[in-house]
């Protein structure tokens, strides 16, 4: 009997739509802290959220993973809509979306530069009363106030 072979999956150009992932393909994430690599699939751009708790501490506080991040504030007593609508945003099936943090944002925009635009929400705290936000149009990294409604584009990671 023969060992069953690993299937083998066809990963698209970056920038292409990425048929039965629920995105645009927006890149390889690298290993960060441990953690192996990633495929980062963008999801539609969802609207307009504030990030939420002005004024609090979250427990969002890491620059490189988004997952944790959302899951961390989707449990926390607290409203974080940014978050909230990506957790829970669904495309092609797939419900494992969350609001990237800004090292996986940054990568999106080396990957995607110049077919993205706007101001779009991370998962980072930087403060308890600013939170990461990347400009697409020019790569800026910037801390602003939870209270303000930006852009949401959520993510989800594909392994292989």
């Amino acid at each position: 009997m023969q060992a069953a072979e690993k299937s083998q999956v066809t990963i698209p150009e970056i920038g292409t739509v990425w048929t039965g992932q629920g995105g645009i393909y927006a890149g390889f994430m690298p290993a960060r802290n441990g953690a192996d690599g990633y495929h980062l699939v963008l999801g539609e751009e969802l609207g307009r959220f504030e990030w939420g708790q002005y004024g609090d501490e979250s427990p969002a506080t890491s620059l490189t993973d988004g997952r944790a991040n959302t899951e961390a504030l989707v449990n926390a007593d607290g409203e974080y809509p940014a978050a909230i609508a990506a957790y829970e945003h669904i495309a092609e099936g797939h419900g494992d979306f969350y609001l990237p943090a800004t090292a996986e944002l940054y990568e999106i925009w080396l990957n995607l530069n110049g077919k993205l635009s706007g101001l779009v929400w991370s998962s980072s705290q930087y403060s308890a009363h600013n939170a990461y936000l990347m400009d697409f149009v020019d790569g800026w990294l910037y801390y602003y106030g939870k209270y303000a409604e930006r852009l949401v584009r959520p993510v989800r990671r594909f392994l292989q």
